[in-house]
């Protein structure tokens, strides 16, 4: 009989494992599914920070992160920073930034990212940041930023990713517009 409760126990343990979510931290929007989202702390009147976060798209159909919004600040952008003939250079994605069908954009440091503008108080290292986004189809989502070291390249854990050397990419989280 014990032998029978403890194979049961197990099998029900493995199964938890199977069905529980790949992170405590995934939000689900329509066939959208956001992770990893994080910014950086902010030094005493920054007015801009750079928020950071993966968008997997599990559908058949594009969609497109067009805006958002934070209490926080008083204005939100999607942006896009590349180097062009040696020159970096960050502009704002005016019509937003389309989430291919079974691809997964990353929203890093030194590519698409979002910027949070006229902030109306600092980012403190371990504080979470509730943001809601704005995607075309899957609509408002409210995530929140998990808010790591002034000079964090990545979310608590992750790692680099992106292939692109994080050591000279230029840190905005202070930058005044």
């Amino acid at each position: 009989m014990k032998q029978v409760v403890r194979t049961l126990s197990y099998a029900v343990a493995f199964a938890t494992l199977l069905v529980a979510p790949a992170s405590a931290q995934d939000v689900k929007a329509g066939d959208l599914v956001i992770s990893q989202a994080w910014s950086r702390a902010t030094p005493g009147g920054a007015k801009v920070a750079g928020g950071y976060l993966n968008i997997e798209n599990k559908g058949a159909a594009a969609d497109r992160l067009i805006g958002g919004s934070a209490d926080i600040a008083g204005k939100f952008e999607v942006h896009e920073m590349a180097v062009k003939d040696g020159v970096m250079t960050m502009r704002p994605l005016d019509k937003g930034l389309v989430i291919e069908p079974g691809k997964t954009v990353k929203l890093a440091p030194g590519g698409y990212h979002v910027m949070l503008m006229d902030l109306k108080g600092a980012l403190k290292q371990g504080d979470k940041v509730p943001v809601t986004l704005e995607f075309e189809k899957a609509g408002k989502v409210k995530v929140s930023f998990d808010v790591q070291g002034v000079g964090a390249q990545a979310p608590a854990g992750a790692g680099h990713s992106g292939g692109h050397d994080m050591k000279h990419t230029p840190d905005h989280s202070g930058m005044k517009k």
